[in-house]
C-alpha cells in the first residue's frame, strides 16, 4: 500500500482528475476531522499550500421538520468527497418540541441534499458510506422492498460515479448498478494490526489460535483471516424455527457447531454487525462449554441495539476477552470506557483511499491487503 501512495509521490507530482474537496457531513464529522489531518500532512508534505481539504456544509430543519442541505464553498469543478454514516444515532433534530434521534433513512436523506446543493457544478462525485444503506436489506424474500439496491440506483441517477463502503452485508448489492464504480473494502489488515497492539503474547498460530465464523453468511470473511494466518476455521449455523416471525425475523432456536476442537485455544468471531450483540454470545457461550481459552469478538459496526451490559457481564466472567470495532459509525463514549472494547482506527486507510482515487492510482493493493498482513505476521514472528 505505501509503496503506491505516499506523500512524496503522489500530491504535487501526479496527475489527479480535479481538485480534492471533502465534505464530511455532520454525521461523520469526528471521522472527517481525522482523515483531513491525514490528507492536510501529506499534501503539504508534497510541496503543496493546502489548510484543509475539508468543505462546510449543514442541513439545518424548519421548525415544520422540512429540511434543506447547504455547502458553504464554490465546488466548482473540483472532485468531490462525501462521506456520510447513516448508523450515528447520536445526531438528533428538534420536531414540534420533541428531540428525534436520527434514523439511517434521515441520514442518507441528508446526503441527497448534500448531492443536489452541488447543483451538478462537481467534476466528479464520490461517495464514502461506510455502512450501506438498506444493506441488510439486500435481497427479496416473498413481497419485500429492496432498500440497498434501490439507493444505490437513486445515487446513479443523481450523478454519483463512485461509492466506497466497508465490509458491505452481501457486496453482491451492486450488481444493482454494474455501471457505477463500488468498492467494498474489507479491513482486514487494520483488525489484525489493532489485535497485535491491543493483546499481550498474541500468537495466531495452527497451535495456539482458530478463526470461528458466527454463521454461514459471514463464512467468507473469517476464511480470509484463517488463510492469511494459516490457522483452522470452525462455523456454527443458526437453526431457526421459520414457522414464526419475531422483530421481523425467524428466532434462532440453536447454534450448531461445524470444526476442529477448540481446548485450549484463543478464538477470533469476525462478523460484519454487532446489533443487539445476543448471538454472537451465544458462540462466545458455546464455545466456553467447549473449553476455549480466549474469546476475541470483531465486528466492522459495533452498535450494541440493547447496550453494554450484556458484554460486560461476559467479560467480567471470563466468557470473552475483548471485542474489536471500526470508528466507521459512531462509538459512544461510554463504549470507548470500556476495558474490553478495542477501537479499530480506519482514518489514514481511507485517506490513502481518497487519494488513490483522487488520482487515478490502482486500489489493488488497497483491496487486498494480503502483503501487509504477511508483512505484519513476520515482523512479529
Amino acid at each position: 500500500m505505501s509503496d503506491i501512495i505516499t506523500a512524496d509521490n503522489v500530491f504535487g507530482k501526479h496527475e489527479h482528475v480535479a481538485e480534492l474537496k471533502l465534505i464530511s457531513m455532520e454525521s461523520a464529522a469526528p471521522l472527517g476531522e481525522k482523515i483531513n489531518k491525514y490528507l492536510v500532512d501529506w499534501a503539504q508534505k508534497g510541496g503543496l499550500n493546502v489548510d484543509t481539504f475539508q468543505v462546510e456544509n449543514q442541513c439545518p430543519r424548519f421548525s415544520s421538520g422540512d429540511s434543506k442541505g447547504l455547502i458553504k464553498d464554490t465546488v466548482r469543478g473540483d472532485d468531490i468527497f462525501i462521506l456520510v454514516d447513516v448508523g450515528n444515532y447520536n445526531c438528533t433534530y428538534k420536531y414540534f418540541g420533541e428531540t428525534n434521534r436520527m434514523s439511517p433513512d434521515d441520514h442518507y436523506q441528508d446526503l441527497k441534499r448534500i448531492i443536489q446543493a452541488a447543483g451538478g457544478k462537481a467534476n466528479r462525485i464520490n461517495v464514502i458510506m461506510p455502512l450501506l444503506y438498506g444493506g441488510r436489506q439486500h435481497r427479496r424474500t416473498y413481497r419485500e422492498s429492496l432498500d440497498c439496491a434501490f439507493m444505490l440506483q437513486e445515487l446513479q441517477g443523481m450523478g454519483v460515479k463512485n461509492l466506497v463502503t466497508f465490509d458491505a452485508h452481501d457486496p453482491r448489492v451492486q450488481n444493482a448498478v454494474p455501471l457505477m464504480g463500488f468498492d467494498n473494502v474489507m479491513p482486514s489488515y487494520q483488525v489484525l494490526k489493532t489485535m497485535f497492539r491491543s493483546i499481550p503474547d498474541f500468537h495466531p498460530n495452527h497451535d495456539n489460535f482458530m478463526i470461528i465464523s458466527p454463521d454461514e453468511g459471514a463464512i467468507g470473511r473469517n476464511m480470509y483471516y484463517a488463510s492469511s494466518l494459516g490457522v483452522d476455521l470452525g462455523m456454527f449455523y443458526k437453526r431457526r424455527d421459520y414457522s414464526v416471525i419475531v422483530n421481523g425475523r425467524n428466532p434462532i432456536v440453536a447454534h450448531e457447531y461445524l470444526g476442529n476442537d477448540v481446548e485450549g485455544k484463543d478464538v477470533f468471531i469476525a462478523d460484519d454487525i454487532i446489533s443487539s450483540g445476543e448471538s454472537m454470545l451465544d458462540i462466545a457461550y458455546e464455545l466456553k462449554k467447549r473449553k476455549a481459552r480466549n474469546i476475541y469478538c470483531y465486528s466492522t459496526y459495533a452498535i450494541f441495539t440493547n447496550g453494554l451490559a450484556s458484554f460486560d457481564k461476559a467479560y467480567a466472567e471470563g466468557m470473552i476477552s475483548g471485542v474489536f470495532g471500526t470508528n466507521l459509525t459512531y462509538e459512544s463514549p461510554e463504549l470507548l470506557s470500556r476495558e474490553w472494547y478495542h477501537e479499530v482506527d480506519m482514518a489514514k486507510y481511507i485517506a490513502f483511499y481518497i487519494v488513490a482515487l483522487n488520482h487515478n492510482i490502482s486500489v489493488t493493493q488497497l483491496l487486498d491487503p494480503h502483503q501487509k498482513i504477511k508483512q505484519l505476521l513476520e515482523n512479529h514472528r
